[in-house]
């Protein structure tokens, strides 16, 4: 997350293309933005052209589902053509939610379904911004 007043009459336009995957291609750029915005802004901040460094909270995003009756996180391609259930979820590090995008590809879910995929989410998420901190130092 960033506070935007901090960088004046800036834009930033961050356009991620995926040069390979195999599915969660919406939550990958979600998660790699993050890096390169961070990234971008620590050196704005070195070169003195911000005043200080504006972001507060780290951003990550992940794709879960139900496929075959089981709950699983990071679906691939395959594996999102048959789930029952397709989410995308997007997670602040704090553990604050962003966005929750879920679909019943067959029969509805139930809502202690869809709290197992966020839970299930979550977990997944703290580890991407786990590895986000560790890159970015």
């Amino acid at each position: 997350m960033v506070e935007t007043r901090c960088l004046g009459e800036r834009t930033i336009t961050l356009d991620c293309d995926v040069i390979q995957a195999d599915g969660g291609t919406r939550t990958a750029s979600i998660t790699g933005a993050y890096v390169a915005l961070y990234d971008a802004l620590r050196w704005m901040h070195a070169a003195g052209k911000i005043k200080q460094m504006p972001v507060f909270d780290a951003i990550a995003a992940v794709s879960v589902g139900i496929v075959d009756g089981a709950e699983m996180l990071d679906l691939c391609y395959l594996e999102d053509s048959r789930a029952s259930v397709d989410m995308n979820v997007v997670m602040t590090g704090a553990g604050r939610m962003i966005e929750i995008q879920g679909t019943a590809e067959g029969q509805p879910f139930t809502r202690p379904q869809m709290n197992t995929l966020v839970d299930l989410a979550e977990r997944g998420i703290a580890n991407l911004i786990t590895e986000q901190r560790k890159v970015l130092g």
